[in-house]
């Protein structure tokens, strides 16, 4: 009867992110489990579950974990990995501020509303640049976009009044 396989967890390793797997890694290790299989170290239900798991694995440490128990495993050097240089770890983008985008969203919405959505999107559009300012978010251009366009748009509703303000003086 066979033993049961390490539960399944991510491996962890002298601190440092695991090393992905390449499709070598990965047929390396279910040469280790049919290996396992034919001198009767698992048995059939048990093999069949950890070459699935061996063919989905991301890491070199969890395809480790999956043959760890066998005379074989677990894959050499998997333990020796050094950690992964700062310069090819990815790099993280600052996200995107909400209100900037809703800026430009209101903003752009002036034309079809006929202006109603102007004064929202300078109010935005403020709000949100001294917030990117402050956080280093991304979404200037959105928030300008909306403040441009807010803008314009309060002016052509205040043009719109004087003109009919006039006319209501003059007509009088």
């Amino acid at each position: 009867m066979s033993q049961p396989y390490p539960s399944w967890q991510p491996w962890q390793g002298s601190g440092a992110p695991s090393m992905l797997a390449s499709h070598a890694d990965r047929e390396r290790a279910v040469d280790v489990l049919r290996a396992g299989y034919g001198e009767g170290r698992l048995e059939h239900g048990e093999f069949e579950k950890r070459v699935g798991r061996a063919y989905a694995a991301r890491t070199v440490g969890e395809l480790a974990l999956l043959v760890a128990d066998l005379p074989q495993g677990p894959l050499p050097g998997s333990a020796s990995f050094a950690p992964v240089p700062a310069s090819f770890l990815p790099v993280s983008r600052p996200r995107t501020n909400g209100k900037a985008v809703a800026a430009g969203v209101c903003g752009l919405l002036c034309v079809p509303t006929m202006g109603l959505t102007g004064i929202p999107a300078v109010v935005l559009g403020h709000v949100a640049r001294a917030e990117i300012r402050s956080r280093g978010e991304l979404g200037d251009g959105l928030a300008l976009t909306g403040l441009v366009l807010g803008w314009l748009s309060t002016a052509g509703w205040a043009l719109v009044l004087v003109l009919l303000t006039v006319v209501s003086v003059v007509a009088s």
